[in-house]
């Protein structure tokens, strides 16, 4: 009998409260595989989850029969045609507004300010999703509002996430967020952070705005930590 490993796996790391240790480590070899990736070898995903190989195999068996994984020509393992047609079901029934407005009413709890998500819809920018601030004092945009895509901190990340060129949009993909003051309308500072699902498929831009005088530092921290979490919701990543 093989002596356990000093390293917990990632199953073990990353169990389910009350949950089956084997469907644990099951699901630890389906979220070995990155994005670009068609297929593994029975080491690698050993490497990757932390399992022995006897147990990777054992898994394999299972996760094949239920058509989740299968076997290449060359021995390696790929996806199956189950994890696409849970995909596509998904897919049908997915609506962003599920994920993304829970995420931002609490956004507006912890700030006071109110909170948008932007999406391009050709050279404008369309305010897709609104959650006002509490105060009487900020600015007046509704959901369904269409609004300039080269102002405003929201139209400044579409644009810099979809590739425009300048020190402005360069300094938009390496920081994550982009926070301007005055840029749409006077007094108004906007903090937006892009969201990506589906891998590295930009979903929109969240916004925070507020006049000027009610901006506190924790408002950045508070907007990009919103903004990561609806990536991870949404399974996206930032690229790069």
């Amino acid at each position: 009998m093989p002596k356990k490993s000093s390293r917990p796996s990632v199953a073990d790391e990353q169990a389910a409260p009350g949950g089956a240790a084997a469907v644990d480590r099951a699901i630890s070899l389906l979220t070995a595989f990155q994005p670009g990736e068609s297929a593994l070898t029975v080491t690698e995903l050993a490497e990757r989850t932390r399992l022995y190989n006897s147990t990777v195999l054992r898994l394999l068996a299972s996760l094949a029969h239920g058509r989740l994984l299968r076997r290449t020509a060359d021995g390696r393992w790929a996806l199956g045609p189950e994890v696409a047609r849970l995909g596509a079901l998904y897919t049908a029934s997915f609506s962003l507004e599920d994920v993304v407005l829970p995420e931002m009413r609490e956004l507006v709890a912890r700030t006071q300010e109110s909170v948008a998500f932007h999406v391009r819809q050709g050279e404008q920018r369309l305010v897709l999703l609104r959650v006002d601030s509490p105060q009487l004092l900020r600015d007046h945009v509704r959901a369904g509002d269409v609004l300039p895509l080269d102002r405003g901190a929201g139209g400044r990340v579409l644009m810099a996430c979809s590739g425009a060129p300048g020190r402005l949009y360069d300094q938009v993909r390496q920081d994550g967020y982009v926070m301007v003051t005055g840029d749409r309308i006077p007094g108004l500072v906007g903090i937006s952070a892009p969201v990506w699902r589906t891998g590295t498929e930009l979903a929109g831009a969240l916004t925070l705005t507020a006049p000027e005088i009610r901006v506190q530092p924790s408002f950045v921290d508070e907007l990009r930590a919103s903004a990561a979490r609806l990536t991870q919701a949404l399974g996206g990543r930032a690229p790069g």
